[in-house]
Parts: structure tokens; sequence; C-alpha cells
């Protein structure tokens, strides 16, 4: 198999790509990330110290996209209602009329997620998974493209509610992010000079934002990405030596408590096969598997105290089971 002649749904990501890149400097990795979620249609979860764009990247993503965006700044009073919409009585009428809230838009961002109570991440959980609304006796479904990027400060732990494990798991992709080296720092000033000054233009190349139609025919081109069996077979292996470890060396079984759900193995084939599209290929390697597993893994393994206590990662444990699964 070769590369192939690109479709014109790729031919648009790549522009998107490119314009994305040109606002978001230094985040190759969480731009890479955003547009195969996109692609697989999921919600990311990026983890990374203030300041690092995750605001802006997805912002800028909404912009290209032709679709609507809405931050959501989460704080220890949020209510549901705040996510979900409420029903405001209409004195004039006698009725009461549906006020939708921020879910109803194309791209949420949750801001510092961990900071709201557990019922407040239930609601926007529950949106993720079930792509619908329910107030009272009524059910709203939320828009046909609909992705939630929720973020979480790794190094404030103060007044946070850490998300469970079991709600972790309706996220795609957990993403982490860190500072961008000394070129990219440099780049970053000269960007945020022109703006300043008024001088960067966002559509300097005529960038045309992306309709829903052409998102919804990249997915389908998606799923026709071809893997061999031998591949699929490695990737089943993946997902299934976390659940049982002991089979890779006892060292291993001491370290996992729980494995991943079915959920990582069509998170897995579905993100493998869209940067192997992203990437005009109509094939996937085994490189794009194993460059997937650590964002889609990350947060689906439950460690042992054991591994706790000895300052273990999931990192560590999903990169020892990487090298211990022949590859084919």
């Amino acid at each position: 198999m070769t590369e192939i002649s690109p479709s014109n749904s790729q031919n648009s990501f790549q522009q998107l790509k490119t314009y994305i890149n040109q606002q978001i400097i230094g985040q190759d990795t969480l731009v890479e990330r955003m547009l195969i979620a996109l692609l697989a249609d999921g919600h990311i979860l990026v983890e990374g110290a203030p300041g690092l764009a995750k605001t802006r990247a997805i912002n800028v993503l909404s912009k290209g996209i032709a679709a609507d965006f809405h931050r959501v700044q989460f704080t220890p009073d949020l209510l549901p209602a705040d996510l979900t919409g409420t029903e405001i009585y209409r004195p004039q009428q006698g009725t009461f009329e549906f006020q939708k809230g921020p879910l109803f838009h194309n791209l949420v961002l949750a801001d510092e997620i961990n900071r709201s109570p557990a019922k407040v991440q239930a609601a926007l959980l529950e949106a993720m998974a079930e792509r619908q609304i329910t107030v009272g006796s009524t059910t709203y479904p939320l828009p046909k493209l609909f992705m939630v990027m929720a973020t979480q400060n790794p190094i404030e732990q103060e007044g946070t509610y850490p998300l469970p494990e079991a709600q972790l798991d309706r996220f795609l992709l957990h993403i982490k992010i860190d500072y961008p080296n000394a070129k990219h720092e440099k780049d970053i000033l000269h960007l945020a000079r022109k703006e300043a000054q008024g001088d960067f233009k966002e559509n300097e190349n005529n960038f045309q934002p992306i309709s829903e139609q052409s998102i919804l025919n990249a997915r389908d081109e998606i799923l026709n990405i071809h893997m061999i069996d031998s591949l699929e077979d490695y990737l089943l292996q993946i997902i299934l030596a976390t659940r049982n470890p002991a089979a890779y060396g006892e060292d291993l079984a001491k370290l996992v408590q729980f494995g991943a759900s079915p959920r990582a193995s069509i998170a897995l084939d579905r993100c493998s096969r869209a940067k192997a599209w992203l990437n005009r290929r109509d094939f996937v390697d085994p490189e794009d598997i194993q460059s997937m597993a650590f964002d889609i893994l990350r947060h689906r393994l439950i460690l042992t105290y054991e591994a706790e206590a000895e300052g273990i990662t999931t990192d560590v444990v999903i990169k020892e089971l990487l090298c211990r699964i022949a590859i084919p």
C-alpha cells in the first residue's frame, strides 16, 4: 500500500491544521489530538498548567469548522442547570419555556472540570455519553456535531473534586501537554506582539471554515481505512494486556488493579484510523496504534496502591506493556 491521493475532506483538514498551527504555537500534539477527537466523534480531557493555550486552541478550532463555541468556567457553586438549561415561567402565556444552556453549542470548553462537585460533573458526562439532555419529562437532543474539551490543572489539588474512574472512561482521550521549547516561546512572543498591534490576520490564507457535512463525510472515510487482521489482533492484545498483565510479567501484575474497558478498544481503533487518515494513508500501521495508546489508556487504567506508593504512573505501565507485546 502507498500514500493515497488526498480527498477533498483530507485537503480541508490539512488546511484546518495549518490554520490552527498559525495561532497555536508549540502545541502540535494538542492540535493533532483535537482533530483526531473531532474525526473520531469523541471528547477530550486536557491536563496542563495554566497559560498553555488550552482555551485558545478550542476557540480557534471552532472558528475553523463553522461551529459555535461556549466556554464554561467550572466552580464549586456551579449547578447542573447552569450547563443543561432550565425551564423559565412566562407569565404572559402562563407556560414554562425551556431556556437552553451552554451544552447546546457544538464545541464546549469545560474549564477546570475538577473544581465543580459531582452533580455538575455527572450532568456534563451524561450529556457527553447520551448526546441528549432530559429536563423534567422532556428530552432534548444535542447537536449532531458536539465535542467537549475539559481541562484540569495538575498543580492544584485544593478545592477540587477528582473525576471518578467510571466517568473518566467517557472521555475518548486524556492529553497531557507541557511548556513550549525556547524557539516556540519566541514565536509566541512575536505572535502576541502582532496581535497587540492589530497586525495579525486570522484568515491571511483565505481559509474557509469546514462545514459540518465535510466533517461527517470525513468520519465515513475513516471507517474505510484498512487495518490488517494481525494489526487488529495487536490492538486487542494491548487492551487485553491491561486486564491480564500477569501474562506479560508478575511485576506488571503488581501494578495494575483494573484494566481498560471495551470503550478503549473502540477508541483505539477509531483514533488509529483517524491518525492514519490525517497522515494521508489508506492503512493503519503499528506506530498509529502505539502513539494513540497513551492518550486512550492513560485515564482508563487503575493502578494498585503499591504502584502509587512507588510513584509509578499509568504512562510507565503503558510504555512497559508496549515494549513486551510483539509487534506483527
